[in-house]
């Protein structure tokens, strides 16, 4: 056997397979085979927390993944952990947006880490490490940051010149993976739930739900996305909708993520119902 270290070559191939293994993921599972297998040669973590959306207006979506049972999305609270991940993007960037070291020993990450009062945050104060990077939207408000935890490895500077090289790939892994059931937002959930346990129409009590939000302020939504509803209620695709607004599709499907959150809904027919019921509101 030989005692070599790994040649020049045999790494780059290794890291040429990675990046080239990362366009067929699709599944969340794939995501976290892909993660836990040559990157972490590179790149050494237990957890990934991704995370994206507006940092400053605290308007952020995120993904965790994890080979640790208990680390899962469906158990992190985003009220707790969303402060955590803004200090942690004020920090990178205020480091001139380039990959960051954190060590638990840091005092700000410490106290963070305390206040993420579920499963995850009992994890996260095991973790020894953090390796702190993310991509700045320059054309709009959907900058996405990625934090990798280690337990056991302190991440040194080869590991941030690679998280600098694998950032593209393991962006673009994440955006082809689909969110899971319980990542869709959960406003109506109870009311539905309930229902069909009841034996009453969900269908009914989901437009019972619609019904009260559209007696809501109808300033829920903000002057920028209200002007995409109005768009999308004339039956224009996201594509068009940036077309006409001068954003990316990308850009206009984040911000209907966001008025889905607000109104409660699932989907674009639900959301153009209630704006249509806010439009009429507004013209009584």
């Amino acid at each position: 056997m030989s005692l070599n270290p790994p040649s020049i070559v045999d790494e780059s191939e290794c890291q040429l397979r990675v990046m080239a293994a990362a366009s067929g993921i699709r599944r969340h599972v794939d995501l976290l085979q892909w993660l836990q297998g040559d990157l972490q040669n590179f790149v050494p973590h237990d957890i990934m927390v991704a995370a994206w959306g507006d940092f400053q207006r605290g308007l952020t979506h995120f993904d965790i993944a994890s080979p640790i049972s208990e680390v899962r999305t469906a158990q992190a609270h985003a009220e707790t952990l969303s402060p955590l991940l803004q200090r942690l993007f004020a920090h990178w960037s205020e480091s001139g947006k380039l990959p960051c070291i954190l060590e638990l020993g840091a005092s700000a990450f410490v106290a963070d880490a305390a206040t993420v009062n579920c499963a995850v945050g009992g994890a996260l104060k095991r973790m020894r490490s953090s390796l702190v990077h993310g991509i700045k939207d320059e054309r709009g408000r959907h900058d996405c940051l990625y934090v990798m935890f280690s337990a056991t490895t302190t991440h040194q500077d080869s590991h941030r010149k690679a998280m600098s090289l694998f950032l593209p790939s393991i962006d673009a892994a994440l955006r082809q993976v689909s969110h899971l059931p319980h990542q869709q937002d959960r406003r109506c959930w109870p009311a539905v739930i309930g229902a069909r346990e009841g034996s009453i129409n969900p269908i009914g009590t989901l437009a019972t739900v619609i019904d009260n939000a559209a007696n809501e302020d109808d300033k829920l939504l903000s002057p920028r996305e209200q002007e995409i509803m109005e768009w999308v209620r004339k039956g224009k695709t996201n594509y068009e909708v940036g077309l006409i607004l001068d954003i990316s599709a990308f850009t206009v499907k984040n911000h209907l993520q966001r008025i889905y959150k607000k109104l409660g809904v699932f989907n674009r027919t639900q959301a153009s119902t209630f704006a249509g019921k806010q439009a009429g509101n507004a013209r009584k």
